[in-house]
């Protein structure tokens, strides 16, 4: 399996630290809002890389985090006159529903970085006894950039070019000992959420979090760390540089970065008007289409988001969705179906029907599709290669259409119908359509969370929006009453 490692800017052969276990970090997101578009591709792509490693026999400790402590949480958080906890846990929630109508897997953890405090002070505190950090005057603490010798060696930038221009607050000049030097931990402002640490009562600062929780959950050292490609200065820039400092070993052996999303071949801006949410594209398609138009292009490079790319990807995965119930309804047509007595009799005596026996030249048949099978494999070996896999998909689905008919065992159209559909798993793609839930079920369920609202049994009314949420079912509370609709 060959992979592109940005550390190394080539393809490599992907060789995990531990034999048959993979280790992998992927940046989530900072929740102060809904997740937009940009951010459902690192998800859908990582995720993607993850099933295919498992589908591989790998086990995967795959670890995702939430950022919920942050500038832009608080600067929401006053603007909606609630505390900043309590809004990041609102949008933790929200971005947990959106991820699962994109079918995209829970981490094995997803870790916050509320919760995880005292480790970025012990890690702070030992990157200051080894010399690549310190405390100014006013209890801010910043990392000694020019002291780590491997600085840039990510991005490719030379320390002697690079400019200030980092994420972090920026304080007076005077305050640091070099301009490129950056923030660890922050001295807290007026109404901002606060932690005691020996420098000052404050809050980390974004790089340092990352470095702790990839630590802490997999390790000084790990396989994979991946995120978008805008992410690769300084967040992972500054990620290695605090980790390897810190622990003494290289922190991430490959490096993967999905490119940017552009709109209608424009960057995505609220300015512009084509800033969309995940929410926005669920209102007109499944968003098993948005997955699948992600997956359209190889994840490094550009991916350009326009109504007739998405409306191609909708009649695409309506192509294989059709091929796959098209093989579940000649399956259970064949079932039973040209017995003779005798037959049927033998299968009532046996348990084994002649429908659940393939013939010789099913069996060809059915051989004869290893060669997509093979084709999809070289190409998520060849660097997660999505959009070729998809086309041995498509190959599959062609061949599914032409050598599938009701006069064929029930055991080669399940045989079809598996192959088909494990491919599909790999890519996140439900092949089999759930029963669609009931209007009655949906209004009785609304009404038990009207009643438990009514008694302040909150946690219940909860419980059923979320359950709702599951079915695909979104729930709006307006001055006439709930308001409901199918995602």
């Amino acid at each position: 399996m060959k992979v592109y490692n940005t550390l190394t800017k080539r393809k490599e052969e992907f060789i995990p630290l531990e034999e048959g276990k993979v280790s992998m970090y992927v940046c989530g997101p900072t929740v102060y809002n809904l997740i937009h578009i940009g951010n459902a591709r690192p998800m859908i792509v990582f995720d993607t890389v993850r099933r295919y490693l498992e589908y591989k026999g790998y086990e995967v400790n795959y670890v995702s985090n939430f950022t919920d402590v942050d500038d832009k949480i608080i600067k929401k958080s006053v603007e909606e006159g609630i505390p900043a906890q309590e809004m990041a846990a609102r949008y933790i929630e929200e971005c947990k529903k959106d991820m699962a109508a994109m079918n995209v897997r829970p981490a094995t953890t997803h870790p916050l970085a509320t919760q995880e405090i005292s480790g970025m002070l012990d890690m702070i505190s030992m990157l200051i006894e080894k010399g690549y950090a310190y405390a100014a005057q006013d209890g801010t603490v910043y990392y000694r950039t020019r002291n780590f010798k491997g600085y840039g060696k990510l991005s490719g930038k030379n320390i002697d070019d690079l400019q200030v221009g980092h994420r972090d607050i920026q304080v007076t000049g005077e305050q640091k000992e070099d301009p490129l030097d950056f923030v660890l931990w922050k001295p807290k402002k007026e109404g901002e959420p606060y932690w005691e640490s020996p420098w000052c009562k404050g809050r980390p600062g974004w790089h340092i979090e990352c470095s702790v929780m990839a630590k802490k959950y997999l390790g000084d050292e790990i396989d994979i760390h991946a995120g978008g490609e805008d992410l690769i200065f300084p967040h992972h820039e500054n990620e290695i540089a605090q980790s390897e400092a810190a622990n003494g070993t290289q922190f991430a052996r490959y490096w993967l970065h999905n490119a940017f999303l552009n709109i209608d071949n424009k960057k995505m801006s609220k300015s512009l008007g084509n800033f969309f949410t995940v929410r926005d594209i669920a209102e007109k398609y499944d968003l098993q289409v948005l997955r699948f138009f992600m997956l359209s292009a190889h994840y490094r490079s550009p991916l350009n988001f326009s109504a007739d790319l998405m409306e191609a990807a909708k009649n695409g995965l309506e192509r294989i969705l059709t091929a796959a119930e098209n093989l579940r309804r000649l399956s259970e047509a064949a079932a039973g179906a040209g017995q003779t007595d005798t037959e049927q009799n033998q299968a009532l005596c046996t348990g084994v029907s002649a429908a659940d026996k393939m013939t010789d030249e099913e069996q060809k048949l059915l051989a004869q599709t290893d060669v997509y099978v093979e084709k999809f494999e070289a190409s998520m070996e060849d660097d997660f290669n999505t959009a070729d896999a998809v086309s041995a998909v498509f190959e599959l689905v062609k061949f599914c259409n032409t050598h599938a008919f009701a006069s064929d065992s029930k055991a080669y159209l399940d045989s079809l119908s598996s192959r088909l559909a494990q491919l599909c798993d790999v890519l996140g793609i439900i092949t089999e359509k759930e029963e669609e839930i009931l209007d009655e079920e949906i209004e009785r369920l609304i009404a038990e969370r009207q009643a438990a609202r009514k008694e302040k049994n909150f946690a219940r009314a909860d419980e059923i929006r979320d359950q709702l949420a599951s079915m695909g079912i979104t729930l709006k509370d307006t001055r006439e009453g709930v308001v409901w609709k199918r995602a």
